[in-house]
């Protein structure tokens, strides 16, 4: 295996272990928003992964979601995610996991996202395939929409009752009538993952951060899904809007999303 993925692989790992140990522990719960929470167990995540990553690929630059910035003048970025999920992780829903996407500005390279609770371990490098527990993964195909099950995301900005909750409700009005069903777990990245493994047809979400799609849509990528943002193009790592399908029913999902 490329000693690139090795280290992120093992980075995950390494940072899971906290999750779980959090995950059945009691936590201190702060917020950083209004309804945005945040762990010690977040920042201890974090902590391990970044400490992890700088000792196997010190040349990285690290964002981390929790304020992590490591080599800044580094060539290729991981984005750290240490707790996707936190209200799931707080309230006892396993559907939360540590991810870590490395990127080359706009060009992926390689994606790890580890539930431990659910002893699901997601990886995927450019080129090579997209696995979950050592097993290739790849995305549904289905293509007709009546037979789509969507996945989606709601944004913590909205308790502002502004835009992004009218994007919410008017999507949800758009794809609920003409799909299978729509799900919302609380895990951009595991919601990608599902779409990779073909659990889910589709997925869209609103006001995402780098570190929630970084590693997901790498995944998503090779497991033969598209994953484009509000301009139909390919990402960056300042999108406002992520649209994720396997291919079959992408320009179908597209138009339903537009229309």
């Amino acid at each position: 295996m490329d000693y690139l993925l090795e280290a992120l692989l093992a980075s995950a790992k390494d940072g899971g272990e906290i999750l779980k140990k959090g995950f059945y522990g009691s936590k201190n719960v702060e917020f950083k928003g209004e309804v945005d929470l945040v762990t010690e167990y977040d920042r201890a995540v974090e902590v391990c992964v970044v400490q992890s990553l700088s000792r196997l690929l010190p040349s990285l630059r690290i964002i981390g979601e929790e304020g992590a910035v490591v080599n800044p003048q580094g060539k290729l970025t991981a984005y750290v995610d240490p707790i996707d999920g936190t209200t799931n992780f707080v309230h006892g829903i396993p559907h939360t996991a540590v991810s870590i996407g490395v990127w080359d500005g706009s060009i992926p390279i390689a994606g790890v996202v580890y539930n431990p609770i659910l002893d699901e371990l997601f990886y995927a490098k450019i080129g090579y395939g997209a696995f979950c527990n050592g097993s290739k993964i790849a995305v549904s195909t289905t293509d007709n929409l009546t037979k789509t099950l969507v996945a989606t995301g709601f944004p913590y900005t909205k308790t502002e009752r502004g835009e992004d909750l009218k994007f919410v409700l008017d999507n949800l009005a758009k794809i609920l009538p003409i799909t299978r069903d729509v799900r919302r777990l609380g895990s951009a990245s595991l919601d990608l993952c599902y779409t990779a493994k073909g659990i889910f047809d589709a997925y869209y979400e609103i006001n995402l951060k780098p570190w929630d799609y970084a590693a997901g849509a790498i995944i998503l990528m090779e497991a033969g899904g598209k994953v484009v943002n509000e301009r139909l193009e390919g990402l960056n790592m300042q999108e406002r809007l992520i649209i994720a399908s396997n291919s079959a029913i992408f320009d179908k999902f597209i138009l339903a999303l537009y229309k």
